[in-house]
């Protein structure tokens, strides 16, 4: 099967196409590669550099891809709330460009990797399932949830099948301390001898996911129809910032402390996902436990940041 990954060279989008290269498919990724890296592209996979915000009719008119997986975002909540424009240039018009992209080309499925947490704003209960409330605090998750709207019409407009996957905070290998993920950035502070910095008292509680984990079933679930459209993807568990650093340290062998600073404005407080949906009509679990998950992403920038 031919399949188009959107932001194929990033940290999520890249192991995605190695999944389904190693499961025989035809992959073609477009990718402007301002955050992936072209390193982290499978040479087997035909790279389009260009950015969504531009039209890409012309690549799927000469792919003509059957399914599009659909990862190029902006991903920084906290840049979102600096340059809200680029945020919702990206997220919102990028995504309808895709959209158009697949519609006068046949698409037959795209699946959009949403956020499980910004989306959602700062919970009225935990864990929060697909039905909570959608009140977002940060055009991240304002941009990334009204990208959904235009996913959901154009199934009922031009009959394009989708499903969409809205993530805990994802790890894991091949992840940019630049995007400011927590585990990425304490990573790499350890590994140059810094104080980790912690925003606020560390207490704020994270759903974390294994970035290999949620590539493995994505490509899994390419081919299947479940009755409901948009679940919920993560661990199901709450973890602390001050929990996570204790593991790093563990899995480093550092000896030093963190430093606590302000916290940022627009992050929500505590986060944890109700993954039912997911396991009930999908077969979704994580498989991968923290502690290793950890272990294996800080043997990464190990190795990557010699």
């Amino acid at each position: 099967m031919k399949i188009l990954v959107s932001g194929g060279a990033g940290f999520v989008g890249s192991h995605i196409v190695d999944k389904l290269i190693l499961e025989g498919h035809d992959v073609i990724v477009i990718d402007n590669l301002s955050s992936g890296k072209r390193e982290h592209l499978n040479k087997k996979a035909v790279l389009y550099e260009r950015d969504i915000t531009k039209s890409v009719e012309d690549i799927f008119e000469k792919e003509r891809p059957e399914i599009v997986i659909h990862t190029a975002a902006q991903v920084m909540l906290r840049r979102s709330l600096e340059e809200p424009v680029f945020d919702a240039m990206t997220n919102i018009i990028g995504t309808i460009n895709v959209l158009e992209a697949c519609r006068k080309n046949e698409v037959k499925k795209i699946i959009y990797t949403s956020t499980g947490g910004a989306r959602y704003g700062e919970p009225k209960y935990l864990p929060v399932d697909e039905n909570h409330p959608l009140n977002p605090l940060a055009p991240y998750g304002i941009s990334k949830h009204t990208a959904e709207h235009y996913i959901f019409a154009y199934e009922k407009l031009y009959g394009l099948n989708y499903l969409i996957f809205g993530f805990g905070n994802v790890y894991g290998p091949r992840d940019d301390p630049r995007f400011g993920r927590v585990i990425a950035v304490f990573a790499r502070a350890i590994l140059q001898g810094a104080k980790p910095k912690i925003f606020g008292d560390g207490e704020q509680t994270r759903d974390f996911v294994y970035v290999k984990d949620l590539a493995d079933f994505i490509v899994g679930s390419i081919k299947k129809n479940p009755e409901h459209k948009l679940f919920n993807l993560a661990n199901g568990e709450q973890v602390s910032v001050n929990k996570i650093f204790e593991e790093l340290k563990k899995a480093s062998g550092f000896l030093g402390e963190a430093e606590h600073i302000a916290a940022v404005k627009g992050e929500i407080r505590d986060i944890c996902l109700d993954t039912t949906l997911a396991k009930n009509e999908l077969g979704w679990t994580a498989k991968t436990p923290l502690s290793r998950g950890i272990r294996e992403t800080f043997e990464y920038f190990k190795s990557a940041l010699k």
